[in-house]
């Protein structure tokens, strides 16, 4: 098992223009994950199995959950239940830091 990650052995994934992400951590019960997003980039409205809890960690965000839009920026966090609707609107470049649980088993 892998306990640390360093900044430089970070693998990141395009997977929308403008979006990529990068598998930080993880174990079958949890995982971390890192999305950057450019400005105007969006986070398709899709719901998983896992409950989430995202952090923005650098800019600002529309983000949507349950049919239900609010306005976060650095410092914000949000919860999503499992197989809740939900994406994002980055407003401005950005960071968002997920947490899964389960882990995300597609994302690896």
């Amino acid at each position: 098992m892998q306990h640390y990650t360093q900044p430089e052995d970070t693998a990141w994934t395009e997977v929308a223009p403008g979006n990529s992400r990068a598998v930080l951590s993880h174990r079958p019960e949890m995982m971390l994950v890192a999305f950057r997003f450019e400005e105007g980039a969006i986070g398709a409205l899709h719901s998983h199995p896992h409950t989430q809890v995202s952090y923005v960690a650098e800019g600002a965000f529309d983000v949507t959950v349950d049919g239900v839009t609010t306005r976060l920026a650095r410092g914000s966090s949000f919860i999503v239940a499992p197989n809740l609707v939900h994406g994002v609107v980055a407003l401005e470049p950005g960071l968002l830091i997920d947490t899964f649980t389960p882990r995300r088993d597609d994302f690896l």
